[in-house]
């Protein structure tokens, strides 16, 4: 169906600034033309005129961290283990929840592997030609160093050999990305070194893939930049040193602070073991912190910032990016800095130039909220309707 939206006003994430008094007239799933309400063209017979006034068109977000097969929860280790076919239907079941919040984009950064090959991938394969389902660009499972991770979550791998044996299995299964896991059982000690993680990044990139690492404590994270990766999944412990080195090669991070904020939402009914007991809510406020700081330390060296919920392998559920971008706005990035990491930003982290924008010609995955998310993050909660 071909749309003209009247009257609205436009956040991009390009700038601190609503565009008022804006029309974009849509055809065929895609923006046709866009400009100033006056200037809009005359509709034909045929198109649906939506009155837009007192709302604000965003781009679809890009939730840059995700695990689409997983449901969130308290519970998300253990569901892991799940059977294929109710994992699949909560990947069904997480469509639906993103669409509906205005979250067009999946990046999986791991799922378990059923039949020998990631699960996400398959997902991805059924949604490919899917209007009803977000875009999704995924991963394979994550690859750790032998008794990090349990069996069940990872490939796992001895050495170096082994380990970039493990990449190009995950490239020949047809993986967008391939995920590192760079935490060891001592978050100062990184179960790689620089030299081997170079080896497994050369080896994507030579293929045209990129390489992505979970990284919470400084050292996997510096041996994951040094060592050539794309991007730093969590990054909840950077310095100054190492965001700059970060802003020098362009590589990105993806702090997932709304995971901590959900478990503090969690409160006494929390099953997470590391933050059970009498200092739980004290030690979860210190890693708040460090968390926080590390993400000051981004912004002030010009890292790349991309928004991610960690959903399905975190606690955060598939409609929540509103709650990501809440945090970093807390984390303090302003406003429209939050919005363009939840879009546009998203979509570089992709290679997708058109993931997070709106653009003539470009797709028209776009929703209108009510309020001004340049001014207040709080709403991209209050959704009216997606395109």
């Amino acid at each position: 169906m071909s749309s003209l939206y009247r009257h609205a006003a436009i956040a991009d994430g390009t700038g601190p600034t609503l565009r008022l008094d804006m029309a974009l007239l849509t055809v065929g799933g895609r923006i046709r033309w866009m400009g100033h309400n006056a200037e809009a063209p005359q509709p034909e017979p045929d198109v649906r005129v939506v009155d837009a006034g007192g709302a604000v068109v965003v781009p679809g977000m890009v939730d840059a961290h995700s695990h689409v097969t997983l449901p969130g929860g308290s519970h998300w280790i253990a569901r892991i283990e799940d059977p294929t076919a109710a994992l699949l239907q909560v990947a069904e079941e997480n469509g639906d929840l993103a669409l509906g919040a205005g979250t067009r984009w999946f990046r999986d950064v791991g799922s378990p592997r059923r039949d020998d090959r990631a699960l996400a991938l398959r997902v991805r394969d059924d949604w490919s030609d899917r209007r009803d389902r977000p875009y999704l660009r995924a991963a394979g499972t994550w690859i750790s160093r032998s008794g990090v991770l349990p069996p069940a979550v990872a490939v796992e791998v001895e050495d170096a050999d082994a380990l970039v044996a493990a990449v190009g299995r995950q490239i020949d299964e047809g993986a967008d990305l391939v995920k590192l896991y760079l935490d060891g059982p001592d978050r100062d000690v990184a179960p790689w070194t620089v030299h081997e993680v170079e080896r497994a990044t050369r080896l994507a990139t030579d293929r045209g893939v990129t390489v992505t690492a979970h990284a919470t404590g400084l050292a996997g994270a510096r041996v994951g930049v040094l060592g050539g990766v794309s991007c730093i999944e969590h990054g909840s412990h950077l310095d100054a040193d190492l965001a700059a080195e970060m802003a020098r090669r362009g590589t990105f991070v993806v702090p997932t602070l709304g995971v901590l904020a959900s478990w503090e939402s969690f409160g006494a009914t929390t099953t997470i073991d590391r933050f059970a007991g009498a200092d739980g809510a004290a030690a979860l406020a210190a890693r708040k912190e460090v968390a926080y700081e590390s993400v000051g330390h981004a912004k002030a060296a010009g890292v790349r910032i991309a928004a991610g919920t960690d959903f399905g392998g975190g606690s955060l559920r598939a409609n929540q990016m509103a709650w990501e971008v809440e945090c970093l706005v807390a984390a303090g990035l302003e406003p429209w800095e939050a919005l363009a990491a939840a879009t546009w930003l998203g979509g570089d982290l992709l290679g997708e130039p058109q993931a997070g924008r709106l653009e003539v010609g470009g797709p028209a995955d776009f929703f209108l909220v009510h309020g001004n998310p340049l001014d207040d993050p709080a709403a991209l909660w209050r959704v009216w309707r997606v395109d």
